[in-house]
């Protein structure tokens, strides 16, 4: 079941995000209320009554310090930005992460977004990640070095016709 996140959720939010650091970014409970705060989406998926998955997005214009945020608000008057997808490393393979991004899609449709924004590594590779997006229409719009040279990410874009 997908529904929208409340405050109850966000010990579970924190816990996924904090198993899957390594591809995203460090996250406590105040960090994640606000960023809930800032979000245009924030659902969860749930299954036998248990949080195991969660998606974060930002719309454009949002108050959201972030270098890529500030890459596609740069480049694109209008976006929803998927900060982070997460799902329990237990039920991966179940298509939770599709159902939410279905689900995204069917909300920027209704909101009129016209397109769907993300990144994922490149150095160090997320090869997961580039499959999964590349399966949901995400095309690459360009790339750009993070954290001193440490980090490449690839920007993509879906849109949304």
């Amino acid at each position: 079941m997908i529904r929208d996140a409340d405050d109850d959720d966000i010990a579970a939010i924190v816990a996924l995000n904090t198993s899957e650091v390594r591809h995203t970014s460090p996250m406590d409970a105040d960090r994640a209320r606000q960023l809930a705060s800032l979000s245009a989406y924030l659902r969860v998926a749930e299954l036998d009554g248990r949080v195991v998955a969660f998606l974060l997005a930002m719309r454009a214009g949002a108050d959201y310090r972030n270098d890529n945020f500030a890459w596609f608000a740069e480049r694109f008057a209008d976006f929803l930005y998927v900060d982070r997808i997460v799902v329990d490393a237990l039920v991966q393979g179940h298509r939770l992460g599709s159902a939410l991004y279905g689900d995204l899609f069917a909300f920027a449709s209704e909101a009129g977004i016209p397109r769907i924004t993300c990144e994922f590594n490149v150095v160090p590779p997320n090869e997961p990640s580039r499959l999964f997006h590349a399966r949901h229409g995400f095309v690459e719009a360009g790339r750009q070095w993070l954290d001193d040279g440490r980090k490449q990410v690839s920007m993509q874009v879906a849109e949304r016709g």
